[in-house]
């Protein structure tokens, strides 16, 4: 009996799998390497093989937003595992990656931000806009 392996391709609709599993698939449809993946979303390549490992660390949603868009993926299929696992011509993506904290220090920032009296916000924020 011969059996033969069905290479998977970015149209694929039915693959779904644990994160780890679509990560590695996403980087395989890119055709780029761990290192070259992880150069991308600026972490080093033992990140990359950590979030393609079963028992590994997750990636941050940023990062999880960088793969789709380095590998040319859907954020909602990467993240969740539903929807077609290419980006449609014109599709608009759901988020963009401007819209997070890129590290602790934007997060803290945001945070503080938020607990800012609504009437105050546009002070604040024209006085951080002038102060830099």
């Amino acid at each position: 009996m011969v059996t033969t392996t069905r290479k998977r391709r970015v149209g694929d609709r039915a693959f779904t799998g644990p994160l780890p599993i679509r990560i590695k698939h996403a980087r395989r449809v890119a055709g780029v390497t761990q290192a070259l993946l992880a150069r991308a979303v600026g972490v080093g390549p033992s990140a990359v093989a950590q979030w393609e490992s079963p028992g590994g660390s997750s990636p941050t949603v940023a990062h999880l937003v960088q793969i789709a868009v380095s590998c040319g993926v859907s954020f909602e299929w990467l993240a969740t595992g539903r929807g077609p696992v290419a980006v449609a011509a014109g599709d608009v993506p759901a988020i963009e990656p401007a819209s997070f904290a890129v590290d602790f220090m934007e997060e803290r920032m945001l945070t503080a931000f938020r607990r800012v009296p609504a009437r105050k916000r546009e002070c604040f924020l024209t006085w951080m806009e002038e102060f830099f």
